[in-house]
């Protein structure tokens, strides 16, 4: 037992990913509905995740910023955020192209026992203020990621401050609570180390439960959107990307072997949130700085969702041609832009789409019971509108590295993190 142990530790964190994905989907079809029962195995390993990604969330930013000075901050949110906004409205038109090319509504009726409430869409105003939550509490037990965000660089710039100031009792405080969260910081890298221990087995439950429980009936039916929607994330992820990689000189076939584990993760747990453990550990593999991978990859999260934009623009398509009416150009590009800021903040958790889809709708004047139609297959949509959002988010993050480095910010060496070498820094042979 204990050489299978250590045989189990030992391997590659991607070999054992990828063995727990395949041999799910094998034992779910095998088993089909009663691969249900395996179900606790994913939900407890999501469980994890989730109890350990608010303060991988927080720790990282606030070191993150005490490692920077307000100009090298500013810098970088300076290439960051238009980055965001454009990689999501290219991501938006793809969609869209796409949509008209496979015409996956063109033959499909509204669903008839539709039950769905549009959700009120905040304005853009409203967002904004919204980030600055009345009850800190609430903000991080409930997981407004936007205010979450919004609480830790205040919060990290407050201490920053302190650390500099010229009188030293603010600077002894300032030291003293930066310490502690670097300690911290440890302390959950550490009980990461094991939770990813685990993560083939959730990985395994999550897979057998998701192909044994969707309907081979529903899935064909809807074939073309769901063949449009895998389309245009992998268009994404092997045409758009590589262009803006390229653009700042990364060799884009070495950086998507770093972070396929990144991939895996977000396509198998549909969660943008969960998948930022992997994320920070695949950033630090591709040669991108802490300094600047703290700090995106959580933002990432809240404002750089270009997979769930995807999805919109081929639900608008796909939604317009079940009712059968022509949208105009004008229409179109307004929709790009309703996409572009419904996408911005929509919570990186599985099921968050469907609350975006029915924003869009609601503002292009289309009808949200045809979201009730894409539910049924929702799971299998999220899978890969999740693996573009985090795959967007390394690249935003590997983009701006580039560009600190050229600019000669970053003096660190660019190559990538030895297997050995990662399992020195995480106390934890997980790494491939």
């Amino acid at each position: 037992m204990k050489k299978l142990w250590k045989f189990y530790v030992n391997t590659s964190f991607m070999a054992k990913m990828t063995t727990g994905f395949v041999l799910g989907i094998v034992v779910g079809i095998l088993l089909g509905p009663k691969s249900s029962v395996l179900y606790p195995l994913g939900k407890l390993f999501l469980n994890l995740l989730q109890m350990i990604v608010i303060p991988l969330v927080i720790l990282p930013l606030i070191v993150a910023v005490n490692t920077s000075n307000p100009k090298e901050l500013g810098r970088i949110g300076a290439k960051i955020f238009p980055f965001y906004f454009i990689s999501t409205a290219v991501a938006v038109i793809l969609g869209i192209i796409l949509a008209k090319w496979t015409n996956p509504g063109v033959g499909l009726t509204l669903p008839n026992s539709a039950n769905i409430t549009a959700p009120e869409s905040p304005s853009f105003i409203n967002t904004l203020l919204n980030m600055v939550p009345t009850n800190i509490f609430s903000a991080l037990s409930s997981g407004d990621l936007l205010a979450i965000v919004f609480i830790t660089i205040v919060g990290g710039l407050a201490i920053l401050f302190l650390r500099h100031s010229p009188d030293e009792n603010q600077r002894k405080s300032g030291d003293l609570l930066f310490n502690v969260l670097q300690a911290c910081n440890e302390v959950v890298t550490k009980i990461l180390a094991g939770v990813l221990l685990y993560a083939p087995i959730g990985v395994f439950g999550i897979t057998a439960n998701t192909f044994g429980s969707q309907g081979i009936d529903l899935v064909i039916v809807l074939g073309k959107f769901i063949g449009t929607s895998y389309l245009g994330v992998i268009l994404l992820i092997t045409v758009i990307f590589p262009i803006f990689l390229k653009l700042f000189g990364v060799k884009v076939i070495q950086f998507y072997k770093d972070i396929k584990e990144a991939m895996l993760t977000a396509f198998v747990t549909s969660s943008s949130i969960g998948t930022l453990p992997i994320s920070l550990k695949c950033a630090e593999k591709s040669g991108i700085s802490n300094k600047v991978s703290r700090l995106t990859l959580p933002l990432g999260l809240a404002f750089n969702l270009n997979g769930t934009a995807l999805r919109f623009g081929v639900a608008v398509i796909f939604a317009s041609e079940i009712i059968g009416i022509s949208l105009s150009v004008p229409e179109l590009a307004t929709i790009v832009i309703i996409s572009t800021l419904a996408a911005v903040g929509t919570a990186g958790v599985p099921g968050a789409g469907l609350i975006g889809m029915s924003i869009v709708f609601s503002q292009a004047n289309l009808p949200i019971e045809i979201v009730a139609l894409t539910a049924g297959i929702n799971v299998l949509l999220d899978m890969i509108f999740t693996c573009g959002n985090v795959v967007g988010d390394l690249v935003g993050a590997k983009i701006v590295d580039q560009s600190e480095r050229h600019a000669g910010a970053i003096d660190e060496p660019t190559e990538t993190v030895e297997p050995a070498e990662m399992t020195a820094s995480t106390s934890s042979k997980l790494s491939t």
